[in-house]
Parts: structure tokens; C-alpha cells; sequence
């Protein structure tokens, strides 16, 4: 009974998936232009991340080693 029960839940919640488009409604207002925009971003403009969002990878490797200064604010803690 409970595998059947769990079984129906499960094609139910399988025909909840939308396959078209989503588009707004007659009663939406349209995006807000954001301040400053001359005219509102689609929606690929909005999912695309730039550049400060998804910094591109630094894989400059080490070439030589240095060797540190010394620190002089490097102290031992006071009693």
C-alpha cells in the first residue's frame, strides 16, 4: 500500500514540470529599467554573469621563491 501511495505521489509531482516557455501574464507590469539603463536587460542578459560575478582563474604558477622578510610586529603574546 505505501509503494503505491509513494508511487502516485511521484507521477504526480512528475507532471508538475512545465515543457513551454515561461511567459508573463496579461495583468504583469514589464521588468523595471534599472537605474541608470536606458532600456530593461532580457533575460539572457540578466542569467549572463560578468566578469566580476565569475572572475576568470589566475593559473599563473609560482616561477621562483622569495624568501620572507622578517616580521617585526610578529611578537610573542605578554603575560
Amino acid at each position: 500500500m505505501k509503494r503505491l501511495v509513494v508511487l502516485a505521489v511521484l507521477v504526480t509531482l512528475g507532471g508538475c514540470g512545465a515543457a513551454n516557455d515561461l511567459r508573463p501574464t496579461s495583468t504583469q507590469k514589464p521588468l523595471v529599467t534599472p537605474y541608470g539603463a536606458r532600456t530593461a536587460p532580457t533575460a539572457t542578459q540578466m542569467l549572463t554573469p560578468s566578469s566580476q560575478e565569475r572572475p576568470e582563474r589566475s593559473d599563473e604558477l609560482l616561477k621562483k621563491s622569495d624568501t620572507r622578510r622578517g616580521d617585526e610586529f610578529d611578537l610573542p603574546p605578554h603575560n
